[in-house]
């Protein structure tokens, strides 16, 4: 079959995919032509075309400031807790709701345990300084109201990052779910059934059926998260964050954003996303190669 017939025939679904890759194109791949700035001496009133090329130098004045070692070090660090704390919790969960019996309650939890991802991080930082708040927050209240010393949830730096952790848990497990239970369906249930016939127990199905029929899925999305390893959401640390715990809580977004919109720096700025950008793609190609030779399975 020639293209041409072929597109006459299926005209629908390149028309259904023309909004998708004029989102790309528009919001992904047109925003790149500003990747330039990275290599010039950026004058807002020149604009990019007019700018001095000053070549590496921006990436060398990067690679000198203290500041952007320590974020790097932040970003790094919150970002693999949260792969070691975040990650699992998915997948527990949508093994948990799967197993349920009861339509009704477990219809009730997944849109319980949904709601927190379609809550701004802004309300959510109030709300966490409204539970976890030394002087005022909800559980101090209680815990003083007992005779005990306050709880430096957001002051203290281990204190802060238990709760940085728990919020990151609470905000997202819910909605990654989604994917995992669209996998469990996938599942041949007959399997399950014979499973059951030859006396294997709950938890023995679990982790000789659920578990391998979910290998797939578990390893692109690790892949996925392995290439965000360098980069990590504005929102989240700043909210979340105080000059207090600046040590742990001042990660590479707020970096450009301190850098970049509050200095005027937009070089610097710009320097480090491109930075992020070409570290994360070789963390994904590295651990998708890796993938592939241990376990066979990968992304591409």
């Amino acid at each position: 079959m020639s293209w041409n017939v072929y597109l006459r025939r299926y005209w629908q679904l390149y028309a259904l995919l023309a909004l998708p890759l004029a989102y790309f194109v528009i919001f992904k791949y047109g925003p790149m032509y500003g990747i330039q700035i990275a290599f010039k001496d950026f004058n807002f009133f020149q604009g990019i075309e007019g700018s001095e090329w000053i070549g590496l130098e921006a990436f060398r004045d990067i690679f000198r400031m203290r500041d952007f070692y320590i974020t790097l070090r932040n970003t790094l660090m919150l970002n693999f807790l949260d792969l070691l704390v975040s990650f699992p919790a998915p997948l527990i969960l949508a093994i948990l709701l799967y197993e349920m019996r009861l339509v009704w309650f477990k219809k009730l939890s997944q849109t319980i345990l949904y709601i927190p991802h379609f809550i701004s991080w802004v309300i959510i930082g109030g709300i966490v300084y409204q539970v976890f708040g030394t002087q005022s927050g909800m559980i101090n209240n209680v815990v003083t109201a007992l005779g005990f010393d306050a709880i430096p949830f957001l002051t203290d730096k281990g204190y802060w990052l238990t709760t940085y952790l728990a919020v990151g848990v609470w905000q997202s497990a819910g909605w990654g779910t989604i994917i995992y239970l669209a996998a469990l369906t996938g599942i041949n249930k007959e399997l399950f059934e014979a499973a059951g016939i030859d006396g294997a127990g709950r938890l023995r199905r679990i982790w000789h059926i659920t578990l391998p029929g979910l290998k797939p899925t578990i390893l692109v999305l690790l892949i996925i998260n392995l290439g965000h390893m360098i980069s990590i959401g504005f929102e989240r640390p700043y909210v979340i964050g105080n000059l207090a715990v600046r040590e742990y809580s001042d990660v590479l977004s707020t970096f450009v954003y301190r850098v970049g919109l509050e200095s005027g720096q937009y070089t610097l700025a710009t320097a480090v996303g491109l930075f992020q950008a070409v570290v994360g793609l070789v963390f994904v190609l590295g651990a998708n190669y890796a993938s592939k030779k241990l376990t066979d399975e990968s992304i591409m």
